[in-house]
């Protein structure tokens, strides 16, 4: 007998990935594509993504993508800007209606993260990718959850925050409201110009989209080993994800026991150590048990295993789906870098 199918998807701010595995930790098929999160591209756009990579997983494995009926037996849908019930709803009837699955779930994907750095199922994790986002699990399977829904929320730290705290270093340092930094040099070379007017300007005129300041988080990480500047926006980074720890903790009344508090997200993987080493200071005092790390597994790896918990799968089928999806994510990238290079 085939052992059930489901699909696995872990929907960011940048990119989305879709896997298929058996409930047995058999990967089928592993498909990425752009951003999949409704906040910026609405339920629809959302479900368009996600059904260009099924029909493309699907043909990778060699499987029907026009079956009569679902093609997978569950749904795991992992995805950013899915913050609210009301939004999990709306993304969780929107796919059900298309037949993919005979069961759908959809979560945020904070929890992917937290299920790819732990094998208790519960802890805290931190995610800091184009925003962040916090979600904490209790060994009950009580929630912590934050609304992310950026500067209205209170919220601060992701690769936007970044990088537009770099373009306003740059320019404070080059008209004298601020402390001389770095950034004023690098920040405008970034984008093939002289000085930080010119960049402000270009911005302003549309020139250069907003949102590539996204692009600066890893320059920012790289100027703090030695810039001021640089390293007070790390730093704060840094105690932006201990609040959101600290918080989840607390309410959950976990801030005495053992628990992880795991960091994922593109953002941290910019970094050198000095954003972990600042989380841990943080918490020193507010949670002397936890234990703080940084995810070695991809968040698709998390939307898998959290597919597979819900087919009743055993250790050795989560850890063959670490092991296949792991090593098809790295390929992917590898290739991704080929390509960009």
């Amino acid at each position: 007998m085939t052992p059930p199918l489901a699909i696995a998807v872990d929907g960011g701010n940048s990119k989305t990935d879709l896997a298929l595995v058996r409930a047995d930790g058999d990967v089928l098929a592993l498909a990425r594509g752009p951003l999949g999160s409704p906040h910026h591209i609405g339920v629809e756009g959302c479900v368009l993504v996600l059904g260009t990579l099924l029909d493309q997983a699907l043909g990778e494995a060699g499987l029907p993508g026009d079956a009569a009926g679902p093609v997978a037996d569950l749904a795991e849908l992992l995805v950013a800007g899915v913050d609210f019930p009301a939004e999990e709803h709306a993304l969780e009837e929107a796919v059900a209606a298309r037949g993919w699955a005979g069961d759908v779930h959809v979560g945020n994907d904070t929890f992917a993260v937290l299920r790819a750095g732990t094998e208790r199922g519960w802890g805290v994790a931190v995610v800091c990718g184009a925003g962040i986002n916090c979600v904490g699990v209790d060994p009950h399977g009580r929630h912590a959850r934050f609304p992310a829904l950026g500067a209205i929320s209170g919220d601060w730290g992701g690769g936007y925050d970044v990088g537009l705290a770099a373009v306003a270093a740059a320019a404070r340092s080059e008209d004298g409201r601020g402390p001389h930094t770095s950034l004023e040099r690098t920040v405008p070379a970034h984008f093939g110009l002289d000085t930080p007017g010119e960049l402000s300007e270009a911005i302003h005129r549309g020139r250069i989209p907003i949102r590539r300041v996204l692009e600066l988080p890893p320059m920012v990480f790289a100027e703090a080993v030695a810039d001021p500047v640089a390293a007070e926006i790390v730093d704060r980074v840094a105690a932006e994800i201990a609040a959101l720890a600290r918080a989840a903790l607390r309410r959950l009344e976990l801030d005495r026991q053992p628990v992880e508090v795991l960091l994922g997200g593109g953002l941290l993987r910019a970094g050198d150590g000095r954003v972990l080493a600042g989380v841990e200071a943080e918490l020193r005092d507010a949670a002397p048990e936890a234990t703080v790390r940084t995810t070695t597994s991809a968040p698709i790896v998390g939307a898998a295993l959290l597919a597979l918990d819900r087919l009743g799968a055993g250790v050795e089928a989560q850890r063959r789906v670490r092991r296949e999806l792991g090593a098809a994510v790295e390929r992917t990238e590898v290739r991704e870098y080929a390509e960009a290079d």
